[in-house]
């Protein structure tokens, strides 16, 4: 099993989508039984709060459901529960860093990696720019599955 957990700052916009995004590229592929597919944050702001209502209006627009999310803080026991830890932005991968106390086992990552475009999945609570973090969280996750073969 391929385990596979996505961060962003509050668990309520990028990496949910991601999670999401992912989890329906996964079902196209008919491989459900072969990963588990997750999302947190690095911080505790939005614990319990559902996906942020633009976030979830562009999931439901390309027909993927959100229903039942609650934002999660990433958790010490992640890093040996996951294989793969997917920060949306520098500053994700820096916290994690120091959350997990480094990175022994070179588990993190950021979703840009997987893709032809080094970077940042910009934050749309800030840019307000939903689409563009849909286009980037699409080419990584596309990027992710050919990364792991899929």
């Amino acid at each position: 099993m391929i385990r596979i957990l996505f961060v962003c700052h509050g668990n309520i916009c990028r990496s949910p989508m991601a999670e999401f995004i992912m989890k329906k590229m996964v079902m196209e592929r008919n491989a459900e039984d072969r990963f588990r597919i997750e999302s947190a944050a690095t911080s505790a702001e939005e614990i319990g709060n559902p996906v942020y209502p633009p976030a979830k209006r562009i999931l439901a627009a390309h027909g993927i459901q959100c229903e039942g999310k609650r934002a999660r803080q990433i958790r010490q026991e992640d890093y040996g529960q996951f294989d793969y830890l997917i920060g949306m932005d520098q500053a994700n991968l820096t916290n994690m860093k120091r959350f997990f106390h480094g990175d022994p086992d070179g588990k993190l990552s950021l979703m840009m990696d997987y893709t032809s475009r080094q970077g940042n999945v910009a934050d749309p609570w800030y840019t307000g720019d939903f689409q563009t973090t849909w286009e980037d969280v699409t080419e990584g996750c596309r990027g992710l599955l050919a990364y792991l073969g899929y």
